[in-house]
């Protein structure tokens, strides 16, 4: 405060002097300059004072309707990375989709470019194609069940494998229940849209368990 009365007095005075008749002494004249150098003194010094009084304040980012107002930019937690883990849960629930909607709901897992290596057969490629010898999932009396027993994914978390066993429930043609037993291999692919996908699938028959 004294700062800025000082300056204003100096303001006056320096006002007053040029407002002189046009009769200047040398004096008047010295008295002049001086008041010039005092004022910009003075007023550096508001400046300064000022700049540092805002400095010394913490930023306000909020304000009244219609002001201008700083929000913080909201961050993105990244996403966890799949595990082995994650692999044998989606055999879970790959199983799940089979049994719930039939060869539809098991081909809801292949990528389009999935190959089959099935038991005593050809290579299938194509998710199409092996959806054709998948109808059978269709008939209430089929069940597929499978339980993973291990299971291992890349440094890269975008490529992995799971391998287990399978159960193949029917009944033959008296009505009698049928149960045929084997082992599966699944390579499992991270898709561009985050989802995973079966890429190559393969299995063969077991004897049944003593």
């Amino acid at each position: 405060m004294a700062v800025v009365f000082v300056g204003s007095v100096l303001i006056i005075a320096y006002y007053l002097s040029v407002r002189r008749p046009a009769t200047v002494t040398a004096s008047n004249s010295k008295l002049t300059t001086t008041l010039k150098i005092l004022l910009l003194v003075c007023l550096s010094g508001i400046a300064v004072a000022a700049f540092f009084s805002a400095a010394s304040k913490p930023a306000s980012h909020s304000g009244p309707p219609g002001s201008l107002t700083f929000y913080a930019i909201p961050t993105v937690a990244a996403s966890p990375k799949a595990t082995a883990d994650t692999l044998k849960q989606l055999e879970g629930e790959f199983m799940k989709a089979a049994l719930a909607k039939g060869s539809e709901g098991y081909m809801s897992y292949y990528a389009d470019d999935a190959v089959e290596v099935p038991n005593n057969g050809p290579l299938v490629p194509g998710k199409a194609n092996i959806a054709k010898g998948m109808a059978f999932l269709d008939d209430k009396n089929n069940q597929l069940l499978w339980t993973p027993v291990g299971a291992d994914i890349s440094s890269s978390s975008d490529l992995g494998y799971t391998y287990g066993t399978y159960e193949f429930h029917s009944k033959d043609k008296d009505g009698k229940p049928v149960i045929e037993y084997g082992k599966y291999t699944s390579i499992w692919k991270l898709q561009k849209d985050g989802t995973w996908k079966v890429v190559l699938d393969m299995g063969n028959a077991s004897p049944a368990p003593k």
